[in-house]
């Protein structure tokens, strides 16, 4: 299948590692011109070479850190320039910290606020005039599988993350008739470092190894597996697609049948 976005600008936030890479690699393998961001030079240089070098397709790429605003307009105002503008927005950023109720204080808050739900709110708002010059366009945001089942242990990104799938309708709705499709995606075990980062936390919780940990998570996932973060930039590939011509206001799970909620 054509997915349609050869030339086409794509804005990946949060790409120098992990699932943002994972779709970063798979929308340059269809021939966007992405742009990648994030807050590390030499770990974006790295990740620009690595795709290079798999699809023949170097990206761009601008470091900045997305709690900042004048970054964020730096980065779209990049995109823009350097990609012959934005067809395709993939908002992502690492998760706040893990953490109960009482651990938490005002600044840990608002800090999670910031990083997990206003740097997309800043990122759609830089991005939608150029969206909307362009005829339509695609907003894909990363959650989390805890906007359906929530996650013990990750309070902030539980309450945060749900929020986005509601920005995610409202957008849908409101943008449809500029022809810009909105959907949100939510990783369950992608192996990536934020995984092994909390089974590492975990593990050390339960009284266990970490490749025990793993064993167990393993378990409880149907397919039996973690998932690969180019398993995750496929059906974002797909969403950011103009062959996704329909699809809009969805909160879609990467989860190998995980999560038993509907």
């Amino acid at each position: 299948m054509d997915l349609g976005l050869k030339d086409k600008g794509a804005l990946v936030m949060a790409s120098s590692g992990g699932i943002g890479r994972g779709v970063a690699l798979e929308l340059a393998r269809e021939g966007a011109n992405v742009m990648l961001f994030a807050r590390s030079e030499t770990r974006l240089r790295e990740t620009a070479d690595f795709i290079e070098t798999e699809t023949g397709n170097r990206p761009h790429f601008l470091a900045g850190d997305l709690t900042v605003a004048d970054d964020i307009e730096s980065v779209v105002a990049a995109t823009v320039d350097q990609c012959g503008g934005i067809w395709a927005l993939f908002n992502n950023t690492g998760g706040p910290p893990a953490g109960g109720f009482e651990q938490f204080d005002d600044d840990a808050w608002q800090s999670a606020f910031e990083l997990t739900m206003l740097g997309y709110v800043r990122t759609i708002r830089a991005a939608l005039p150029h969206l909307k010059e362009g005829g339509g366009g695609r907003i894909v945001n990363n959650t989390s599988v805890s906007t359906k089942q929530a996650i013990d242990g990750l309070l902030l990104s539980n309450v945060f993350r749900a929020g986005l799938v509601g920005l995610g309708k409202s957008l849908a709705r409101e943008l449809g008739p500029d022809g810009i499709l909105v959907n949100t995606v939510g990783p369950g075990r992608i192996d990536t470092e934020r995984i092994e980062q909390l089974d590492t936390i975990w593990a050390e919780k339960a009284g266990i190894s970490l490749e025990d940990q793993r064993a167990r998570s393993r378990a409880s996932i149907p397919l039996g597996k973690y998932g690969e973060p180019a398993d995750f930039g496929r059906i974002v590939a797909f969403l950011s697609s103009e062959a996704n011509a329909y699809l809009t206001g969805q909160n879609v799970l990467i989860d190998g049948a995980m999560v038993e909620a509907y």
